[in-house]
């Protein structure tokens, strides 16, 4: 059983990195260390750049 719950584990843990769900925490973590004493964005922010940026310049998408 414990195998089956470490498993289902990694497979959460997966889907949501593959869905983006940790981005906002790298990104935070990064900031900090590359820009101590600066404000670290809230995630809102975050979120609402990166899809700004993500319009602007589109790269490889279907739509």
């Amino acid at each position: 059983m414990d195998g089956l719950a470490r498993a289902l584990r990694g497979a959460r843990w997966w889907i949501t990195s593959l869905m983006g769900d940790h981005d906002y925490e790298r990104f935070a973590a990064h900031h900090r260390l590359s820009h101590p004493g600066v404000p670290v964005p809230t995630e809102r922010e975050y979120w609402r750049g990166r899809y700004a940026e993500s319009d602007r310049n589109p790269g490889a998408r279907c739509c």
